[in-house]
């Protein structure tokens, strides 16, 4: 290869290089922000998650524990219209949080959170049963008391499947 070549060469080279930098940095600026917003994305779905798994958490305790204060008045016979009131109000949001985690959370929450909710609704409804006097046999207050008790451990389950779909290690 001559001079002449050589010079030439290296004239396209550095033509081309001064061409092409543009379009590898625009390449390379466009890439790192698609990386950048899929990352974003990601941390605003964990957000969103981790924000339906605390509001599902606290509601479905906090009816639990309506129930079970529900329970305790009815079997000592001082419900009044302000305790219905108020596990009429944590049922609603029960029923809310439970409703929008069904359209953001894996299955393994689902089932979980299914197994909570057929305990809470049963519970709920014998409750309702006994304070109206429509009690089915053998359905009692402190019956119902205990068959609440079923929803402890499924309370705790559905925390610890929350918590490792969110990555929290014990």
């Amino acid at each position: 290869m001559g001079a002449t070549t050589a010079a030439m060469v290296t004239a396209v080279v550095g033509v081309l290089g001064t061409l092409l930098a543009p379009v590898v940095t625009t390449w390379a600026a466009k890439r790192r922000q698609a990386e950048e917003s899929r990352a974003e994305a990601a941390r605003r779905f964990f957000e969103e998650r981790r924000s339906v798994y605390t509001a599902m958490n606290r509601a479905s305790r906090h009816f639990h524990t309506m129930l079970k204060d529900a329970l305790h008045r009815l079997r000592d016979g001082v419900y009044t219209d302000d305790d219905r009131a108020q596990v009429e109000q944590a049922r609603r949001e029960y029923r809310d949080r439970y409703a929008e985690a069904q359209m953001i959370v894996p299955e393994t929450v689902l089932r979980a959170s299914r197994e909570v909710n057929t305990v809470l609704a049963a519970i709920d409804a014998t409750a309702k049963r006994i304070d109206r006097g429509y009690s089915r046999e053998g359905e009692t207050a402190d019956r119902a008391l205990a068959d609440l008790k079923a929803a402890e451990p499924a309370l705790t389950a559905m925390r610890r499947i929350m918590r490792e779909d969110l990555g929290v290690a014990d």
